[in-house]
């Protein structure tokens, strides 16, 4: 489950230009796991100044949401403390509770209540206001490809919930939970780590029943883009898929490239997949394996 990471109380509250100060500092490396653990007694002084949050708040009304509407690129659920640095992100996120009217409006999926899930990314989080959401978390040892129906050896950990002041740090592609509502509008405080591959990183959704991966939850608009490309039967769309999948440093790239180039025809299509058994990324080869398994089982 995510590391919970004790200590004493703050010796005061500090404000968020104090947190950025520590995170702008060399003292703090995204990139390292401890590091970002190390982070955590200053995000949790800042939970314990009890009025920043409703201020910032504030303030935004004020200019009808500018600042958000102009640097946050997540839902109405997450407010950004700071504009993005391009090693990280600071944001709250705000969890209501089953009797809250965005609830009642939105439904449960809004807020990724009771699916279970992973993240591409490590996160530091503290429970700021409220007794917090609900988690059944899960762990699996992180060496999944990622394929729909892939066994992932799921443990189940412990129930807890994230309540006022505590320190939880999130591992990416270990740490899995079932996120359940709070009995009242409960809200988070998280550095998020944002490097440079991030938009490469896939989150995935699980299958508890069955103990296996059930979808990737994330697609990048390169694999978007690739799809209509090779869609269109752009000769040049073609080449690059063909040179993508090959050749392109994501196994997800590559497996989207593979999969749009796969002919319609029962022959050729086995061809194309067999081609792919011996593809580079092991990502490609299971997946080709299990498209071979079907072709020769047909369609019943």
């Amino acid at each position: 489950m995510p590391r919970l990471i004790a200590g004493p109380p703050p010796a005061a509250p500090v404000d968020v230009d104090a947190l950025v100060d520590h995170c702008e500092s060399a003292a703090f490396d995204p990139r390292d796991r401890e590091s970002l653990a190390a982070a955590a007694p200053m995000l949790r002084a800042l939970a314990a100044n009890r009025h920043f949050l409703a201020d910032m708040a504030m303030a935004e009304l004020k200019t009808r949401c500018a600042g958000q509407r102009r640097d946050n690129p997540y839902s109405a659920q997450v407010m950004l403390l700071r504009p993005p640095r391009g090693k990280y992100v600071l944001r709250a996120a705000f969890w209501p509770s089953a009797r809250d009217h965005v609830m009642r409006a939105k439904g449960a999926a809004a807020f990724l209540y009771h699916v279970p899930h992973d993240h591409g990314f490590d996160f530091l989080t503290v429970g700021y206001l409220g007794p917090g959401y609900w988690s059944d978390y899960y762990e699996h040892d992180g060496t999944l490809l990622g394929l729909p129906g892939e066994k992932a050896a799921l443990r189940h950990v412990e129930s807890s919930a994230l309540c006022e002041g505590r320190v939880l740090l999130y591992r990416a592609h270990r740490d899995i939970h079932v996120q359940r509502p709070p009995a009242r509008m409960s809200i988070s405080l998280n550095i998020l780590t944002s490097l440079p591959d991030q938009g490469w990183r896939r989150q995935y959704r699980f299958d508890l029943e069955n103990g296996c991966v059930a979808e990737c939850m994330t697609i990048s608009s390169a694999q978007m883009l690739l799809e209509l490309a090779v869609e269109t039967g752009m000769a040049e769309g073609i080449d690059l898929a063909r040179h993508f999948a090959r050749l392109h440093p994501d196994d997800a790239m590559r497996l989207t490239a593979w999969r749009a180039l796969a002919p319609d025809a029962p022959d050729a299509a086995a061809d194309h997949w067999e081609e792919g058994a011996r593809n580079g990324s092991a990502l490609v080869r299971a997946a080709s394996a299990k498209a071979l398994k079907l072709i020769e089982n047909g369609p019943g």
